[in-house]
């Protein structure tokens, strides 16, 4: 029972440091329309930065500049690189970012080095928040999942509930017409760019310390990011919420179940069907867990091509 308990928690925690992620690509990619690959590189950068200015100016510093850093740069990519490119489609989009993913990543190296940095938890953090059968629950990530709910909320009231959120939305279906009511699209779209830069530079700056911090981990994360997206519904805050936490735990799950096909063959049946399989069958679900989340998306464009809480057109 306490393994099922700590995998739950475990597996919630972990899909909301994702969706801090997710969250800034949905808002570019899912309401914007602008195809971003080098938003897991925000991620990273921001990991990086809060990692610098932690030495300097304390983990609290860092968590707080390091983002902001990281949104300055992300309005200087969306004015002076995708705002020129945006009007010949997706394909330029793409390469533009995806050029720029491998800049951000020879940066990194070039000042950093190729290997990982010690980002951890700070000494005040390192304590627990409660028990679970008698085994102590760290803080921090208490802390890194509180820190998502509270943003999740922040944007579905600044996006639904705020003359911002209206002109955003607006921006997004007529631009014409709201550029003819006098506001300035092109500066909504770019601090709509900047706000989900800096969305990911939080998650790169509590996520760095609570997984690893190195030069690979945009990459491990761009997939994961534009899976959520897909999976949620483009353009829903709150499909790509619950997507994270799905992922989140069928990985999490499936990590620490220490079955095979085989196994559960046997369970329901089945055993001589998937012992067909091969060397297949005997491998444990933890081999498949990184690829959970792709056959969870998968499973939904099959179900619901739109998503888990997309608008079908």
């Amino acid at each position: 029972m306490d393994w099922f308990v700590i995998s739950l928690i475990n597996g919630a925690v972990y899909g909301l440091l994702l969706f801090l992620v997710a969250a800034g690509l949905t808002l570019v990619f899912g309401m914007m329309g602008i195809l971003n690959f080098a938003h897991a590189s925000f991620y990273m950068v921001g990991a990086y930065a809060a990692y610098a200015l932690s030495s300097v100016i304390g983990f609290w510093g860092g968590l707080l500049i390091g983002p902001l850093i990281v949104a300055l740069i992300g309005l200087i990519v969306e004015r002076y690189l995708l705002r020129p490119v945006h009007k010949y489609g997706h394909a330029s989009e793409l390469l533009v970012t995806f050029g720029l993913a491998f800049v951000f990543q020879e940066l990194i190296k070039a000042v950093f080095g190729q290997f990982l940095i010690n980002y951890a938890i700070p000494d005040s953090l390192r304590f627990s928040a409660f028990t679970v059968f008698g085994t102590p629950y760290p803080f921090y990530r208490v802390f890194v999942a509180l820190l998502a709910i509270v943003l999740f909320v922040a944007l579905i009231a600044l996006l639904r509930f705020t003359r911002m959120g209206i002109v955003v939305r607006a921006a997004v279906q007529r631009p014409e017409m709201v550029g003819a009511l006098g506001h300035n699209v092109s500066a909504v779209f770019m601090l709509t760019f900047g706000i989900g830069a800096w969305m990911a530079g939080v998650a790169g700056a509590v996520g760095g310390a609570l997984l690893t911090t190195s030069p690979n981990m945009a990459l491990e994360m761009a997939i994961l990011a534009f899976v959520v997206v897909i999976v949620g519904g483009l353009g829903s805050l709150t499909g790509a919420f619950f997507s994270c936490l799905i992922i989140g735990l069928l990985t999490t799950f499936a990590v620490s179940i220490n079955v095979s096909l085989a196994d559960i063959g046997r369970f329901i049946g089945l055993g001589d069907t998937l012992a067909a399989l091969g060397t297949v069958a005997t491998l444990k679900l933890s081999t498949y867990a990184g690829a959970m989340p792709v056959l969870v998306m998968l499973l939904v464009l099959l179900i619901r091509p739109s998503g888990l809480l997309g608008e079908r057109k």
